[in-house]
């Protein structure tokens, strides 16, 4: 009888896997999130103990919490050398056969996303294919290595996987919302048959074309990411103490995580808002914040400041130093909605700022607006805009517009954010220019 669970993280698009022998007791968790609560708890009702952590490589995107279920509880952690871990580790080897009670894994060396890389295939029933092969798209192969070359060997790799049973499942480590890969479903499984037939990523039959293709990556790459693999590689990492409560944020960078809303109401000076409730909380916090810079949360309460930890933690932010719950916070945010946009374009002077990234500028944009991503704000937007006139932020929806706008106002510009709709809204009533044509 074989236990099988996924445990996606949708902040970040990460999958992680319980797989074990309920009869005998066993189990083993593969790519531990930082939370691990989660698996101890499922494992704690299967009736089994888990006896070790398989890592398909060195995560580059999310801290593993293969440290904590080291040090917590000494579950001994297996990846491939190559990786060069600074923990203990049991080596896994290309063709090993692991045996978690009656279940067999087989290891399958497959990189490209990372030279390390390995997937797990499990009973000859399951594939956990890791960052080579998503549901939908590939892996990104610029992350560890150069693209041309890591793009290289995942053409193997996918050829590998490919030849696996028509029948044989798919699980991914990732699913959309990450920065892995641009493309990929939002589904959470798959077939190798079904991604023969759809993945145009396992359509190529000739090396050097797929190379020209994946290593053209165009997704942005996470400023966490060497922080975050040399957490990942060095010593194991535990559970950092919840933040403390403070009276004030003193010098502090403010990360506030509350709703939009609350933030346009009243905040503190120089506050950058995230909310914890919004999608990709950790992504986005990641490409605003700045590396070493002591952060304060400013928070509705204890629970939302410790949910804000938690993300924090995933992406490698360890050092937070508190949060804030009743702050002097009295600067206010103004938001204009589409139709008043609409009528500003046409009337006032402004600067309308496109946060999205350029790649979505491709589909269509406002004319007279400027492209400035959002991720970019902090490095480029004061030096490309006019302090004198102005500003509005738009995106697709309105969230990466009320990112901007924050960011814009601790700079002193004076600046609105469209946070309900975006560019979308003009096609029917606005000039809409397509590139290219």
């Amino acid at each position: 009888m074989l236990l099988f669970r996924q445990f996606v993280d949708d902040d970040l698009g990460c999958a992680s896997y319980l797989v074990g022998d309920p009869e005998a007791g066993v189990a083993v968790v593969v790519d531990p999130s930082f939370r691990i609560e989660q698996y101890l708890e499922a494992a704690d009702a299967a009736g089994v103990r888990i006896e070790r952590v398989l890592e398909t490589h060195t995560h580059a995107d999310h801290l593993s919490g293969h440290g904590r279920l080291a040090l917590e509880h000494g579950i001994p952690v297996a990846i491939n050398p190559i990786a060069e871990p600074e923990y203990p580790f049991e080596p896994l080897t290309d063709g090993q056969m692991l045996e978690v009670g009656a279940v067999r894994i087989r290891v399958l060396h497959t990189p490209g996303h990372r030279p390390e890389h390995s997937s797990f295939v499990i009973d000859d029933r399951i594939a956990l294919t890791g960052d080579s092969l998503f549901v939908g798209d590939a892996a990104r192969p610029d992350l560890a290595v150069a693209a041309r070359e890591g793009a290289e060997d995942l053409f193997h790799s996918l050829a590998k996987l490919a030849a696996l049973g028509d029948g044989v499942e798919v699980y991914p480590g990732h699913v959309a919302g990450s920065l892995c890969g641009g493309n990929m479903s939002s589904e959470r499984s798959s077939t190798i048959a079904h991604e023969r037939a759809s993945n145009s990523a396992l359509a190529f039959r000739d090396v050097q074309e797929f190379v020209l293709v994946s290593a053209s990556v165009s997704t942005p790459r996470p400023p966490t990411t060497a922080l975050v693999v040399a957490l990942n590689r060095g010593p194991w990492v535990g559970r950092p103490d919840d933040p403390a409560e403070l009276a004030q944020p003193g010098d502090a960078t403010v990360l506030d995580v509350r709703p939009f809303s609350d933030h346009t109401a009243g905040h503190v000076r120089g506050a950058i808002s995230v909310p914890v409730t919004g999608s990709s909380f950790g992504t986005k916090a990641g490409f605003v914040l700045i590396a070493d810079e002591p952060v304060v949360l400013h928070a509705s309460s204890r629970e939302e400041a410790l949910e804000a930890a938690w993300g924090l933690w995933a992406i490698g932010k360890l050092d937070l130093a508190g949060f804030v719950l009743s702050p002097h916070a009295t600067e206010t945010l103004a938001t204009v909605d589409v139709p008043e946009l609409k009528r500003l374009l046409a009337t006032a002077e402004l600067q309308l700022v496109d946060v999205r990234e350029t790649a979505e500028r491709d589909d269509g944009y406002i004319p007279g607006s400027r492209s400035i991503p959002y991720r970019l704000i902090r490095k480029l937007g004061c030096n490309a805009l006019e302090r004198s006139k102005p500003v509005v932020t738009v995106c697709e929806s309105g969230p990466r517009a009320a990112i901007a706008a924050s960011l814009l106002q601790r700079e002193g510009f004076d600046v609105r954010a469209v946070t309900d709709g975006g560019v979308a809204d003009f096609t029917d009533t606005v000039s809409f220019r397509r590139c290219g044509r």
